[in-house]
């Protein structure tokens, strides 16, 4: 059985931090040392886990046990140009988190985070016993000891799609039922966008209605926007600051045109083993996230962005390409191998709850 950290111990932890922080901040005039603005480097200590350690983890993000042969993508940690960022303590982080539930609401990639933070938890207190459920859509990843839930909602819209006679699956822009199984968490941590781009076969609706308007169709970041609307006036309406931290992931990129990053004869992020050279990104910013940042620009209550799309660009070597383990009929630019990116995610996750 693991034994976890005091509370004054994990205290004292935070309270150095913070006074480096504010020392870092009145060096340089002030101002907050910005974490997402950096480049990748190599090292060697990296990845912060392994996931023959994690027996828990999806096999879609398993990328070597899926026969990857190259490891270098394992070995780059994100270093921010004018800072560093604090090392990850799971121990810590239970610790802080100790009789809380942290929530992720959202599609694949959330998913993708919450198996990577329930690694890097596990392997800060490898000892510590622990249990995962899966309910429907909800899946619960609880360490007893420490009396905390991790948890992951998958509702990829945010917003709710029904099932109407005669309409079929109908996206309700203005409708935010799925509110009522994550409202109580104490961290909520919320994504979406991919769900938004599907058409064909993989669009999950049928039909778009907001009000009492009803549309085949519409400009997808209008829709968007307009979902995120709904979203941000529940937070509004019903989050007390003083008792859950709200955190949006930011649009996590694809890397499926190789021509972006200058490689016109790439086959998207096939054989890709390197980051692109910080700090900006050639394909410049997704439009995607600069709704994201309109949204909550306007909201009254405090969100965190974590602003992992710039960061994420970078690594057109991180996705698991064929080693997916579903065979070659697919190939996936758009997932995380793990370890991997959304190691970095978590992170900074751990960071916002040091300094905020």
């Amino acid at each position: 059985m693991g034994t976890p950290t005091s509370s004054s111990s994990s205290w004292n932890i935070g309270f150095a931090l913070l006074v480096l922080s504010l020392l870092y901040q009145a060096v340089h005039g002030g101002e907050r040392c910005n974490f997402y603005k950096g480049n990748w480097i190599s090292d060697e200590s990296y990845p912060l886990y392994n996931t023959s350690s994690c027996p828990f983890i999806e096999k879609q993000f398993d990328c070597q046990n899926n026969g990857r042969p190259d490891k270098q993508y394992l070995k780059y940690r994100w270093q921010p140009t004018a800072c560093n960022l604090p090392r990850f303590d799971g121990g810590d982080m239970l610790s802080r988190l100790s009789g809380k539930s942290i929530m992720f609401v959202g599609d694949s990639l959330s998913l993708n985070q919450w198996q990577s933070l329930n690694c890097m938890l596990h392997t800060g207190a490898p000892q510590a016993n622990y249990t995962l459920r899966r309910t429907g859509e909800l899946s619960t990843f609880t360490f007893p000891e420490y009396d905390v839930k991790v948890l992951f909602y998958r509702h990829a819209f945010l917003v709710d799609i029904i099932s109407r006679s005669g309409m079929g699956r109908v996206l309700k822009l203005d409708s935010i039922e799925g509110a009522k199984v994550w409202s109580g968490s104490d961290v909520l941590i919320f994504n979406s966008w991919h769900w938004w781009t599907h058409t064909g076969r993989k669009q999950p609706w049928d039909y778009i209605e907001e009000g009492s308007k009803t549309y085949k169709d519409m400009d997808r970041l209008v829709a968007f926007e307009k979902g995120l609307n709904t979203w941000a006036q529940w937070v509004d309406s019903n989050v007390d600051p003083t008792k859950t931290k709200v955190f949006f992931q930011g649009v996590s990129p694809d890397h499926s045109n190789s021509s972006i990053w200058g490689e016109a004869n790439g086959n998207r992020c096939e054989g890709e083993t390197e980051p692109v050279g910080g700090p900006t990104y050639p394909g410049g910013a997704d439009p995607a996230e600069a709704v994201v940042e309109k949204v909550i620009g306007k909201m009254r209550k405090a969100v965190h962005l974590l602003n992992i799309t710039t960061l994420s660009q970078l690594r057109k070597d991180g996705h698991p390409s064929f080693y997916h383990g579903h065979g070659h009929a697919v190939m996936d630019c758009s997932h995380w191998c793990l370890a991997g990116v959304p190691d970095t995610w978590n992170q900074l996750l751990y960071a916002a709850l040091l300094y905020n």
